[in-house]
């Protein structure tokens, strides 16, 4: 590994700008942002449990870019201690294909989810504690949730004893994953200290006995939220393998979350680098819908191009003749050109197991579609094996202006039909009892917000089993709440889990 100052030097960052963790990482400070460089978004098709490699294509395709000579940056998620120790296991790419220091990165890094779990968890003790204290606020109800970053399935549902409240009130709560946690969000999506500040004192926390909301600010709690956050919320600075820049800042999940990385670290890299590689989690019915539809409308952003990774495994997950796989890859470059108006270049990522035949019927599919694609080795050859990837997606550069799945001044109800329909391709939405009685008393809160989905990532369905692009379904809407700090609707849909267990065997047993 190069020293970080030297890093920092590729981008014209001055190493006082930096604050040194050790040699090899180091936060950014003091920068201004503009949107001046070129977006390339990478995504998927519905991928298997181990994933389809989009970030280690990410880092393979930031590092030929570099090999051409082209000033680059990456842009990514940090790791959650959940997958790292749960089925994924660390996500820092793989194989030549990495960014370093890769445990570090993959464990503690430097401190910023313990920071986020620590600010979300101050806030709920506080909530308890001036219900404690005896409830001026008069919470009837609590919505903000505790958190931890791990996969720990017996904190789904735990009881608090309410003491001075009138016959030893017992309270049901529940733990989400921090990924999953609007402090989370907030951190993502904020632009600036300032914003972030703002969007901590708005947090809805609980409704009084009218129904009216209880914000952050009433328990006089954001000074100390932001404390905690004020030094995580500098993006960090680190390297691939092969020296690339990569800005590694934030962590939501794409299945229960927003699934991209910080506003503040994208556009850090948009200023200093001529092109940034960005990932959007799981497939591209959940990242990337949710990067166009949440992140590049609030901050005017426009990819030049989407990279839609895919896999031979991914697409025999639908069934060993890859018909309804096809049909899965199909679905997603539909929604990318048609829906969001974006190029995409198709990256069939290499195993050294796959079969010559099938890669065969893949790539004549892709022809007779007349859709550019290419062979990508990340793993085996790092930048070398995404030369012919880099060249194909600069040839496929377009301007056209993004389009979105839905408009800011649609109402809630509309914004999920159109995202049901038209990206997932459901016939109809369910709204369970829970869910519309939750709406009704948020909705008056949540004009021109937009929308995110928690469903399952191995289906463009709420089911996973319905695999391929199934059409004729319901998608049914379990709950609904308002994150008004991180100003969206979270909408949870099917058996999905804000907390994850673990696996039988979990990765944690082979450290």
């Amino acid at each position: 590994m190069e020293k970080i100052e030297k890093i920092a030097k590729k981008l014209k960052i001055s190493s006082k700008n930096l604050e040194k963790y050790g040699d090899f990482k180091a936060k950014i400070k003091n920068l201004p942002c503009q949107n001046k460089g070129d977006i390339i978004l990478v995504t998927s098709i519905n991928p298997t449990k181990s994933g389809e490699g989009k970030t280690t294509v990410a880092i393979g395709l930031a590092d030929a870019l570099s090999q051409l000579k082209k000033k680059t940056c990456l842009a990514l998620r940090e790791p959650s201690l959940g997958p790292v120790f749960g089925m994924k296991g660390g996500a820092v790419g793989g194989g030549k294909a990495m960014v370093e220091p890769s445990e570090e990165i993959n464990l503690h890094f430097t401190g910023d989810f313990h920071a986020i779990t620590s600010a979300n968890n101050l806030l709920c003790a506080m909530i308890d504690n001036h219900i404690f204290q005896g409830n001026e606020l008069h919470f009837k109800e609590v919505v903000f949730n505790r958190c931890l970053d791990m996969n720990d399935r017996a904190l789904r549902e735990i009881t608090i004893n309410e003491e001075p409240l009138k016959n030893n009130i017992k309270r049901k709560e529940s733990f989400v994953i921090t990924p999953a946690s609007e402090i989370m969000a907030i951190f993502c999506l904020a632009t600036s200290q300032d914003d972030l500040k703002e969007r901590l004192k708005n947090i809805i926390v609980g409704f009084d006995e009218d129904d009216k909301p209880i914000y952050a600010k009433d328990l006089k709690a954001q000074n100390a939220l932001f404390t905690l956050l004020k030094d995580a919320i500098k993006p960090n600075l680190v390297q691939t393998k092969e020296g690339t820049p990569a800005i590694v800042h934030g962590g939501p999940f794409a299945n229960i979350a927003h699934g991209c990385n910080s506003v503040v670290g994208t556009r850090l890299a948009l200023t200093y680098a001529d092109f940034v590689v960005t990932e959007a989690g799981f497939g591209a019915d959940l990242g990337a819908e949710k990067f166009f539809d949440i992140v590049c409308r609030e901050n005017n952003f426009n990819p030049k191009c989407v990279v839609l990774v895919v896999t031979l495994k991914a697409l025999k997950e639908n069934g060993e003749d890859m018909k309804l796989g096809l049909e899965n890859l199909e679905k997603h470059i539909d929604n990318i050109r048609n829906i969001h108006n974006k190029s995409c270049v198709v990256a069939i990522n290499y195993f050294e197991n796959d079969e010559a035949r099938d890669i065969e019927k893949l790539e004549k599919f892709l022809r007779e579609k007349n859709l550019p694609f290419e062979i990508c080795s990340p793993f085996l050859e790092g930048g070398k094996g995404c030369v012919r990837l880099a060249k194909k997606v600069l040839e496929n550069f377009s301007n056209t202006p993004l389009k979105f799945a839905y408009l800011k001044t649609d109402d809630i109800i509309t914004k999920i039909e159109k995202v049901a329909k038209n990206v997932y391709g459901a016939k109809s939405v369910k709204f369970s009892q829970k869910s519309l009685k939750n709406l009704k008393k948020i909705e008056k809160n949540a004009k021109n917000f937009e929308i995110v989905i928690a469903k399952t990532q191995y289906s463009f369905s709420d089911n996973e089993n319905l695999k391929g692009a199934p059409k004729d379904y319901i998608l049914t809407v379990q709950d609904i709440e308002l994150k008004n700090g991180a100003k969206f609707v979270l909408v949870v849909c099917g058996k999905i889990m804000l907390m994850p267990g673990l696996p039988k065997h979990p990765r944690a047993e082979d450290f």
